[in-house]
Formats: C-alpha cells, structure tokens, sequence
C-alpha cells in the first residue's frame, strides 16, 4: 500500500542556504530539520531515535549522513538508514520543487477499522 502524504509549503526565509547547514523548521506543528547538501534539500526528524539527541546540534559529512551529536550515529540523509550500524532508523520526510516553491510530505494518519 502506497504512503499517503499531507504537503505544507515551507517557507522560502528559512530554507538553509549554504551546504550541509541544518536548521530547523516548524511544520505542521512539529519540529523537523532540514539541510542542503549537493544542491538538493533533505528533510529528517528533529530528534535523534537512539537517545533524543538534537539532530540540528549534529552535522553533515562527506557522504551525505546527519551525525548525531551525542553518540555520533550517521544517519543517511536520502533514506534515514542508521548507516554506523546500531540499528535506529532516523525519520525522513520527502520534498518536492514546485513553480510555488518547496513542499514537505508528512504522512497522513488515521484510525483503521
């Protein structure tokens, strides 16, 4: 079955200019990080799944992950993959390029019968 997303146009001011700079953008409500890296935008969960660490306190390596900052898990960017091998997997969010700018797909929820 296919993932339903809602999308929320992200606001164009807050968007991160330079590569592998995080910041952090409140969607929907909810706290989500966002970075750019090789010219393309890259949206992941706000804290880390491990211990809760900051994701917006951590950086972006040479090949494309987000490093925790207090236990120095790599996440990859494209996919959430806990790439140093614990075994966590790091929430990604889509984005797309629109003529009216970028958008962010969060998951729809719902109550199942």
């Amino acid at each position: 079955m296919a993932k339903e997303f809602s999308w929320y146009k992200l606001e164009e001011g807050n968007l991160p200019l330079t590569e592998k700079d995080i910041q952090v953008l409140e969607v929907n409500g909810k706290k989500v990080c966002c970075t750019l890296f090789q010219g393309q935008l890259f949206a992941f969960a706000y804290k880390c799944p491990h211990a809760g660490g900051m994701m917006s306190n951590g950086f972006i390596d040479a090949v494309g992950n987000v490093v925790c900052p207090l236990h120095r898990y790599k996440f990859s960017l494209k996919n959430g993959y806990n790439s140093s091998g614990e075994g966590y997997y790091l929430k990604t969010y889509p984005i797309e390029k629109r003529e009216d700018g970028m958008w962010l797909g969060m998951e729809k929820s719902g109550w199942f019968w």
